[in-house]
This record gives structure tokens, sequence and C-alpha cells, in this order.
């Protein structure tokens, strides 16, 4: 079976990408959610075992799943921990990545795929994209939502970006940067016009 082409969708914090997600679901993208198969890995029991290892207890439920609060607590202002906990997970988001691109080409109304992933780049998964594109937005409009959304104030959307490349680096291997700077009918259309651009809708 012919492989789908993979469209990678990264952006700033806040700037709209699972607004911009929804619409390429609705042209045909089959969307895979990096955030959705990071939870999945954390679980796994190869992963579980490394995190326990590491940590203790404390990073697993009584249940067995993984503590995804108190996971967060241990990483958020520990770059060395959070960059190991990355070697170990992002490897297997990949491969759970990867068999769902496999099976994308099972539905006969894809057209595509769309690898979801705020870290695509640096996790290292640019190679399994044909194309990438960037959704932006001011900051001041990503503060609002983050606020609305999360309740995130301008300093807490600051730290979680120092996680993350910088915008700029982001935006340099991006094929089309998109803005998100209006209503969400202009972003489809913005996104209508990439789509047709890269002969992935007609």
């Amino acid at each position: 079976m012919t492989r789908l082409p993979v469209v990678g969708l990264i952006g700033g914090i806040g700037a709209g990408k699972s607004t911009a997600a929804r619409a390429l679901a609705a042209r045909g993208g089959v969307v895979i959610d990096c955030d959705k198969l990071g939870h999945h890995a954390l679980n796994t029991p190869a992963v579980m075992r490394q995190l326990v290892a590491r940590w203790g207890d404390a990073v697993r439920n009584s249940d067995g799943t993984a503590n995804r609060r108190a996971i967060a607590g241990l990483v958020f202002d520990n770059p060395a921990e959070r960059t190991w906990l990355e070697s170990v997970v992002f490897p297997v988001i990949g491969e759970l990545a990867d068999a769902r691109i496999a099976r994308a080409g099972d539905d006969p109304t894809a057209r595509f795929v769309v690898l979801d992933a705020a870290v695509l780049l640096e996790a290292g998964w640019k190679g399994r994209c044909d194309r990438i594109a960037y959704i932006d937005a001011p900051r001041e409009l990503r503060e609002q939502r983050v606020l609305a959304r999360s309740g995130w104030t301008a300093a807490d959307l600051t730290a979680r970006e120092a996680a993350q490349w910088p915008a700029d680096a982001k935006k340099s291997h991006a094929d089309a940067v998109i803005a998100n700077d209006g209503p969400e009918a202009a972003l489809q259309a913005k996104i209508d016009h990439v789509l047709t651009d890269w002969h992935l809708l007609s």
C-alpha cells in the first residue's frame, strides 16, 4: 500500500494548533495526536519500569498507571531529568506514530496524515514528514488563549516555551508558516491555500 504524505504540525503554544488539526482532519487528514501517544507511552511496561527505577513508586498511581502530575513536577524545572525522560519516551512515541502512519492508508477517504506534535523537531521526527506547517499567532493573543484555556499567566507561558526550541528556529524548518490571528474561517482558508499549493487538496 502506498504511504500517504505526512504533514508535520507544529506551532507556538496557544497559537491554535488544535484548531488547525481539526481543519486538516475535515480536509482528509488523518490526525495523529502525539500528546495522546505520549500518555500511552508512559504506561507501556518497558517505560514504566524505567520511570520507577529512576524516581520510585511515586510516579505510579495505585492502579499502575503513570502519575503524570508527579512526573511533570520532577522534570518541569530540571532540564537534566526532562532530557532523560524524553530519551526514554520519544522513541516509543515515534514507534507508535509510525504504526499509525502505516495504517492510515487503510482509510480510502484519507488524503494525507497529520503528525500533530508540539515537540516534533526536538524529538527528531522531521524525517517522518514530507511537509511541515507552523501555526503562528501574536504573543498577546497566545497569552489570552492560554489564560482562557488553562489559566496560565504570561510567566507560565514563558516557562513552558523555555522547554522547546525558540519560535524562529522552528519556523526555519517549516515549509509554511500559517498565521492564526483572526476568525477560524480565515485560518481554514489559509490552510486550504497551503494544502492546494502542496497538491494535497484539489
